[in-house]
């Protein structure tokens, strides 16, 4: 081997050596370079964010909100090496579900909602103050220290009323007492009569015996039947007189005591505003007092006509419905218990009442009347 071959030979090593150290360094300078072109790159991205303008009506801010990239949006593209995109992020569009909405302030209403709420608040209000004078009203005058309006010949009217319908419905049970033990008489008579007739069939030797009295059993029963028509007959009368006719005409007095006590509570409210002073605080109190006075006054005297002109009637009425009723009650109890047959007969005709026949499906007296 020459001198030159060997001296060539030791030269390799080092020769290798100094090419693996400027290949590291070149790797080194890359890295270096790349790094500061991804700064460079996301210094715009930062200040572009930093210089972002914020809006009255935050549209700018919504458009970075719902236009800008997120992290699920982003992706990176890489690239062989050396490639002028190598390392850049790029964003795409958002495509999901969001929609965009009108800007500005959105204020929602409800007038009649409010309306409604304001007029119940009132209505309890009134009711309230209302209730509040009544009861106070009541409780002076059961305490003796308050005054209150009397109509003393429509008080006695009255009064008479709500007697005379106690003597009424007393009446009326006597009668419905009455009406129900004779049913149980009527129904005894026709078994009676029916065994009186299977022994006439059975018993030869007292045939004719027990056949009369059979019919007189059966006679008593069709009279007491038609008796006891006439006897329902005149308490579904009274029954009407009592709970429906007397009653409605209560009921309308009672609409009248309230309204008194109204009368009487705002009377009593507006005089004790006129004995105080009068000045700019009062003076619209003692205005609105006056209204409200003049307002139940009204009502009551009206409510007060309209009870007097009831009780003329209801008066009336109950003269002529009783006058009937007895009359016949009197004649049916008569003719019966004086075994007038024809004459009980007489009197149903005269009242038009007419009595179910037995066995028949159709409706009784009571429902025709």
């Amino acid at each position: 081997m020459s001198e030159s071959a060997m001296s060539a030979a030791a030269e390799a090593p080092g020769l290798a050596a100094d090419s693996h150290t400027a290949a590291a360094e070149m790797h080194a300078q890359d890295s270096e370079s790349d790094s500061e072109e991804s700064e460079m790159a996301e210094a715009p991205a930062r200040d572009s964010a930093a210089e972002i303008p914020v809006t009255s009506n935050g549209e700018d801010v919504k458009h970075m909100m719902t236009g800008g990239p997120t992290l699920k949006e982003t992706r990176i593209v890489s690239s062989s090496y050396g490639s002028s995109s190598e390392g850049i992020i790029e964003a795409e569009p958002y495509r999901g579900g969001l929609k965009n909405t009108q800007s500005g302030p959105v204020v929602i209403t409800d007038d009649l909602s409010k309306n409604i709420a304001l007029e119940k608040l009132e209505q309890v209000k009134k009711w309230s103050i209302s209730t509040y004078k009544c009861t106070r009203q009541v409780l002076s005058e059961k305490l003796g220290r308050g005054s209150r309006t009397v109509d003393l010949e429509l008080e006695s009217q009255i009064e008479i009323l709500r007697d005379t319908k106690k003597k009424y419905e007393n009446l009326l049970r006597l009668a419905r007492q009455m009406a129900t033990q004779f049913y149980q008489v009527v129904q005894t008579q026709r078994q009676l009569g029916d065994a009186f007739g299977e022994l006439s069939v059975k018993s030869p030797e007292l045939h004719e015996e027990f056949g009369y009295n059979a019919e007189t059993q059966k006679l008593l029963c069709k009279n007491g039947e038609t008796l006891l028509g006439a006897i329902n007959f005149f308490i579904a009368s009274v029954n009407t007189l009592v709970n429906k006719t007397i009653e409605d005409t209560l009921i309308a007095v009672k609409y009248y005591e309230n309204a008194r006590i109204e009368y009487d509570a705002y009377r009593t409210d507006l005089e004790e505003l006129n004995l105080g002073p009068r000045d700019a605080v009062t003076i619209p109190k003692i205005e609105q007092s006056q209204l409200q006075f003049q307002i139940h006054k009204e009502k009551f005297d009206k409510l007060r006509g309209s009870v007097s002109v009831k009780l003329k009637f209801l008066d009336e009425n109950k003269i002529k419905v009783m006058h009937n009723q007895l009359l016949l009650f009197h004649n049916a109890v008569s003719a019966y218990f004086a075994g007038n047959q024809q004459q009980l007969e007489q009197v149903l005709k005269q009242f038009h009442i007419k009595l179910k026949a037995p066995g028949s499906d159709g409706p009784s007296w009571l429902e025709e009347q």
